[in-house]
């Protein structure tokens, strides 16, 4: 399977502790176009970010963890730097038109578009997809008219009306505060599944924010879980997005 710790820091964003829970309510029938309405309305609006995140990587043969510095200008540049006992293993510098990345175990950086993160994750994504991950937000543009809503285990089960042969879609959304519950995208004809569950949101200066998130990616049988708990944040912060490739580094080609 093709992972990196790309993939680790990508998605891992947002903290809250301390903050209030946010209770849960009843879902009551809603009509798709509701749903999605309410589920934008709570999108959270931001300058910049900056968080302090924990994170485990497991597959079958190990498991590691990894502490992850992460900042962000919302819709400009999503920056990670990843650590293991204090030592930089990794950093990442995204922005709608580039991905840059290195990794200092291997020696090794990528430049480019987002062709590299499309492959690890196994569907196609750009800047926004990849924000709205970290966000707890839709990863997907949905339209009304392209999809319905029902009532499943007391959350709002969003499915394309007609699905693709090859990607098969499911997204939950919670009552009450209207973010992402969890997400599923399954490819059949690769024997690839990719699972985000969100744990309880809280809230912060009046808006939502994921707490955790667990990834479990599958591929011919092969399984990667990655577990993602937030420490600190803060919202507006000064801050700033330092990268530069180490020179003698060999450059990844796809």
């Amino acid at each position: 399977m093709k992972k990196s710790m790309y993939i680790i820091l990508l998605l891992s964003l947002i903290s809250c502790g301390g903050t209030k829970k946010i209770s849960t309510t009843t879902a009551e029938a809603l009509s798709a176009k509701q749903v999605f309405k309410l589920h934008e309305d709570t999108f959270p609006e931001f300058n910049t970010l900056a968080a302090r995140v924990q994170v485990a990587h497991q597959t079958i043969d190990k498991e590691q963890r990894i502490t992850i510095s992460l900042r962000m200008k919302k819709d400009e540049v999503i920056w990670a730097k990843a650590a293991i006992l204090g030592i930089t293993v990794a950093k990442v510098y995204i922005t709608p038109k580039k991905v840059m990345y290195y990794e200092t175990v291997g020696g090794t950086y990528f430049e480019g578009d987002f062709a590299l993160l499309s492959e690890w994750i196994g569907m196609d994504v750009n800047f926004e997809q990849t924000q709205n991950i970290l966000l707890g937000q839709s990863i997907f543009n949905l339209s009304s008219a392209a999809y319905s809503s029902e009532i499943s285990q007391n959350k709002f089960k969003v499915q394309p009306k007609k699905q693709l042969p090859n990607f098969i879609l499911s997204l939950f959304i919670n009552p009450g505060d209207y973010r992402v519950a969890s997400t599923s995208v399954e490819q059949p004809e690769y024997e690839r599944i990719l699972y985000l569950r969100y744990g309880d949101y809280q809230m912060l200066q009046n808006q939502y924010f994921p707490t955790t998130i667990a990834v479990v990616s599958t591929e011919s049988g092969e399984q990667t879980k990655i577990g993602i708990d937030y420490k600190k944040i803060d919202i507006n912060a000064d801050v700033s997005f330092p990268f530069e490739i180490p020179s003698g580094y060999k450059r990844i080609e796809l």
